[in-house]
């Protein structure tokens, strides 16, 4: 099993979430646009890459705000991610342009069918994945502080 980095935007504007609608063969699902790190890319360049790709938008890097892990084994998708270990870095992001209409990039992932700006309340009753990081994303937004790393998650 080889360890994969990824790196993952949270975008929020208007107390919304931009996030990435899939088709899993688990069911349909949410996450947070991003994925996987090249050869010789840095996590920043990662991240405005694959916001092009999913989002078809430029985005400005800011902090990282989260580590996550997913090691597919201790999870309820075993089944399919038995193979898997991934670390996220997560950061705060925002569009270049705020007012830009989204739609999906032009090389989006297998399985992706649209974006969508979801409230953290939705998120919480939607298939959002990783489902651990909502209530360290309310209280960042609330001014708490939070755990950089947030484990091994779903």
């Amino acid at each position: 099993m080889l360890i994969r980095n990824s790196a993952r935007a949270l975008l929020i504007q208007n107390n919304a979430v931009l996030v990435v609608k899939a088709v899993e063969p688990y069911g349909e699902c949410y996450f947070l646009p991003g994925g996987g790190q090249e050869p010789g890319e840095n996590l920043r360049d990662t991240v405005q890459r694959e916001c092009m790709e999913e989002l078809g938008a430029e985005i400005e890097v800011g902090d990282m705000l989260f580590v996550r892990e997913y090691i597919g084994e201790n999870h309820m998708f075993a089944q399919y991610d038995s193979m898997i270990h991934q670390v996220e870095y997560i950061f705060i992001c925002h569009l270049k342009d705020p007012l830009q209409k989204l739609t999906m990039g032009l090389n989006a992932d297998d399985g992706q069918i649209g974006i969508e700006w979801l409230s953290l309340s939705d998120m919480a009753q939607l298939n959002f994945y990783p489902k651990a990081m909502l209530g360290y994303v309310v209280d960042y937004l609330n001014g708490k502080q939070v755990p950089t790393y947030i484990g091994d998650t779903i």
